[in-house]
């Protein structure tokens, strides 16, 4: 395989994002020989390591380990590799984690690697040549391109891009938010984004002169919009587009929710869909959304929509099988639900700070029955 495929393949193996398949690739030609072994490890070393954790722990033995634990588990859980596979990469971020990852709301401890979940993900930010580097939330630091000059700075879970960058041309970082966190960007112009769990944007370091203000988002976020008329800012999803100057606005748009929406908290945009090439104007209070392959818009209570960015769960009207989706981004954890007529229940409720068996105890009042977690997954059964 050429080396810049083999990089695209690291980078989703130890982000928990690659597939069976890809992991297959992966594993023999990691068995194949040495060398590629020392890729890999060259790999991480420069894009993952943890700047004060290399002098903490041999991580050549932490590859070794993971070689090993692919070799056995290929050969030992056939039949239910596909689970077996989410291990692979945590067996690393075990070792790179560590370090930083620290309890909160009975979450992890830095002292304790033991207690390191399976499934628990980092915070990524990847540069325009694809060089990723991990984010840490304690971290205070400068943010720099591949040439050392700094572009912004990190202030513990936000990263703050400076307007005094000199670029004659785009260049882009993606941000990739897993389940369970959430980040916040100041981008180069002013621009406050906040991003929800299993989010990812890419956005130029900074923008140029003359041209559109584009941003590309896969999950959701809230953008409050630096004014400024003569650069339109545009946020591109899967299904839609939306236009703004100025404004305050929320945008979904989860593969898994198989629906694109936009709704405006102040302001005024413009929505389009790419499909039908369809544009519609919001006004505060509207929610444009793209279902059934076509533009539809609505009045919302947009507190629901919202209230994510200050830490809220707020459910108004809600069926069960919709808000599953947000409990398992939320909570990073997956839910089986067994019992089908569960999903039928509507449901109006507001939760913060509470965990996932809080919630679920909550909705045992609304219908009752049962349910189990166990190693993040979360099994509900009919009572």
């Amino acid at each position: 395989m050429a080396v810049n495929i083999m990089e695209q393949l690291f980078i989703k193996f130890i982000t928990n994002q690659a597939t069976s398949h890809e992991i297959d690739a992966l594993t023999e030609w990691l068995e194949a020989n040495t060398a590629n072994q020392k890729v890999f490890n060259d790999f991480v070393k420069i894009n993952y390591t943890v700047d004060y954790a290399l002098h903490t722990f041999d991580l050549d033995a932490a590859k070794k380990k993971l070689l090993q634990t692919i070799k056995q588990e290929r050969s030992m859980f056939f039949k239910s590799r596909v689970q077996s596979y989410l291990k692979y990469a945590a067996v690393l971020l075990v070792f790179i984690s560590a370090f930083y990852l620290y309890q909160k709301n009975g979450g992890l401890v830095a002292d304790d690697p033991v207690l390191l979940n399976e499934k628990e993900q980092l915070i990524t930010l990847q540069s325009d040549n694809g060089s990723i580097q991990v984010i840490n939330p304690d971290n205070i630091k400068n943010v720099t391109d591949k040439s050392g000059k700094i572009i912004g700075k990190q202030d513990k879970n936000k990263i703050v891009y400076s307007g005094e960058i000199d670029e004659q041309h785009l260049l882009y970082n993606t941000i990739n938010v897993p389940n369970g966190k959430r980040f916040e960007l100041i981008l180069s112009d002013g621009t406050n984004v906040h991003l929800n769990s299993g989010t990812s944007l890419r956005y130029p370091v900074r923008f140029i002169k003359g041209e559109n203000r584009q941003v590309f988002l896969d999950g959701e976020a809230f953008f409050d919009v630096t004014k400024d008329p003569r650069h339109p800012f545009l946020v591109s999803s899967a299904d839609m587009n939306v236009k703004v100057l100025g404004t305050k606005f929320n945008v979904t748009s989860y593969v898994k929710d198989a629906k694109t929406s936009a709704v405006l908290v102040e302001g005024k945009v413009a929505a389009s869909d790419h499909l039908n090439k369809e544009e519609v104007i919001l006004k505060p209070g509207n929610r444009a959304y793209f279902g059934d392959k076509q533009l539809s818009v609505e009045p919302v209570d947009v507190r629901k929509y919202v209230a994510w960015v200050s830490g809220e769960l707020m459910f108004i009207d809600d069926s069960f099988g919709v808000i599953t989706n947000k409990l398992e981004r939320k909570f990073n954890v997956d839910i089986v639900n067994k019992y089908v007529e569960l999903n039928n229940i509507v449901v109006t409720a507001t939760f913060k700070g509470e965990n996932i068996e809080q919630v679920l105890k909550t909705f045992q009042t609304y219908k009752d029955f049962n349910y189990t977690i166990k190693n993040k997954l979360v099994t509900i059964t009919k009572p």
